[in-house]
C-alpha cells in the first residue's frame, strides 16, 4: 500500500484512538496530579494522558508496519523511546531519582546515535560543515537529553505541549513530503495526529494531562525525527529547531536565567514565559491560544525556509530572534514590570 493511502487510513485512526483513550483515562481518575505551590491548575487532574498518545501512535504505526511501512530508522527510535517511556511512567507512578532518569536519557541518545541518527554537520544556513565523529556523538546525546527534558519543563499548561506536538510534528510531516520522503512524512503526521486526538481532552479546561510519560516521549520523538530528517537530507537541523522553537527558546532562556541567578535548575518552578502570563492574569485559554499563533507561524516559516537562499534563511532566524525578544518584553509588561531589563 502506498504511503498516501496509508496516511488516509492511519491519521484518522491515530486521532480516534488517542481521543477515545484520553477520554476513557480522564474518567478513570487514576494517577492524579494534585495542585501544589508550583502548579497552574487548581484541582486534581489525571496525568495519564501520555498513555493515550502512545496508544494512538503505536497502534497506528504497527498497522502501518503490517501494511509494508518499515523504515530502517523506526526500530532505533522505538528502542530509544521504550526506556524513556518506561522510566517516565515509573516517575508518574512514584518517584524515580534524577540520576536514574538522566542515565536512561543518556542511553536513549546513544541508541539514536548508534542507529545513524546523528547531528553530523553544523547545518547552519550556508555553513553545512561536517563534524568530527566524536563531536557528532556528543552533540547528539546532549541534544536528545535536552529535548526530552525541555519538553517536560514546558508541559505545565492546558493544551500547550499537545499543541506544540501538533504544530511541530505537522511541520516535519510537510517537510518530509516536500523532501520526497512520504514514509518520514507519515510517521511525523501520525505523531501529530495522536497529539491532536489527545487535545480533545486536554484543551482548557483540561480533563487530563500528559504526565512525564507523555511529555518525555514527545521530547524524545521531536529529537529523533529532527535528527532523522537532517541525517537523510530532508532539511537542515536548524529548520526542525525553528519548528519547535516556541518550546526550545522558552526552556533554554529560562534555564540560562535560572543558572545566572544561582537557582536550583532541577527543582520545579513557575518562571517560564507561559507560566508567567497565566499568573499575570491571562489564564490558560488566552495564553495557549496566543501560543498556538506563535507555533503556527514558526511551523510555517520552518516549512518555507529550506527553499530560501541562505541570506534569506539568516533573515528568517534574525526575525524570529526579534520576535522572541518582543515576547519577553510583552511578558514583562503583562506582569507590570519595566520592559528594559531582560531578566
Amino acid at each position: 500500500m502506498s504511503p498516501t493511502l496509508l496516511g488516509l487510513a492511519a491519521l484518522p485512526t491515530a486521532v480516534g484512538l488517542s481521543a477515545v483513550a484520553a477520554r476513557w483515562l480522564a474518567g478513570r481518575g487514576a494517577l492524579l496530579d494534585h495542585p501544589n505551590a508550583r502548579s497552574l491548575h487548581q484541582v486534581a487532574v489525571p496525568r495519564s494522558g501520555g498513555l493515550a498518545v502512545l496508544f494512538g501512535l503505536v497502534v497506528t504505526l504497527c498497522l502501518c508496519r503490517l501494511a509494508g511501512l518499515n523504515p530502517d530508522q523506526l526500530p532505533w527510535i522505538a528502542g530509544a523511546l521504550l526506556p524513556v517511556a518506561a522510566v517516565s511512567l515509573l516517575d508518574d507512578l512514584g518517584e524515580v531519582s534524577r540520576r536514574q532518569r538522566f542515565a536512561v536519557h543518556l542511553g536513549a541518545g546513544l541508541i539514536l546515535a548508534a542507529g545513524g541518527l546523528l547531528w553530523g554537520s553544523l547545518g547552519l544556513p550556508g555553513a553545512d560543515w561536517p563534524l568530527p565523529a566524536p563531536l557528532a556523538w556528543l552533540l547528539t546525546v546532549l541534544y536528545v537529553v535536552w529535548m526530552i527534558n525541555l519538553y517536560n519543563f514546558m508541559d505545565g499548561m492546558d493544551g500547550f505541549a499537545g499543541g506544540m506536538a501538533l504544530f511541530g510534528f505537522g511541520a516535519l510531516a510537510v517537510l518530509g513530503w516536500q523532501g520526497g520522503d512520504p514514509v518520514f512524512a507519515l510517521v511525523a503526521a501520525c505523531i501529530a495526529a495522536a497529539a491532536g486526538g489527545f487535545l480533545f481532552s486536554n484543551f482548557p479546561p483540561a480533563r487530563i494531562f500528559l504526565g512525564d510519560l507523555g511529555s518525555s516521549s514527545l521530547g524524545l520523538l521531536a529529537a529523533a525525527l529532527s535528527l532523522w530528517g537532517a541525517a537523510t537530507g530532508l532539511f537542515p537541523l536548524w529548520v526542525a529547531w525553528l519548528a519547535f522553537s516556541p518550546f526550545i527558546v522558552d526552556a533554554t532562556w529560562t534555564l540560562a536565567r535560572r543558572l545566572v541567578r544561582g537557582e536550583r535548575i532541577w527543582e520545579a518552578h513557575r518562571s517560564h514565559h507561559y507560566q508567567r502570563l497565566v499568573l499575570a492574569g491571562w489564564g490558560h485559554r488566552k495564553t495557549v491560544l496566543r501560543g498556538y499563533l506563535v507555533m503556527a507561524a514558526a511551523a510555517a516559516c520552518a516549512v518555507a525556509a529550506p527553499g530560501l537562499p541562505s541570506h534569506e534563511q539568516w533573515l528568517v532566524l534574525l526575525v524570529w530572534a526579534a520576535i522572541y525578544a518582543l515576547i519577553h518584553v510583552r511578558v514583562r509588561l503583562a506582569e507590570g514590570q519595566p520592559p528594559a531589563e531582560f531578566q
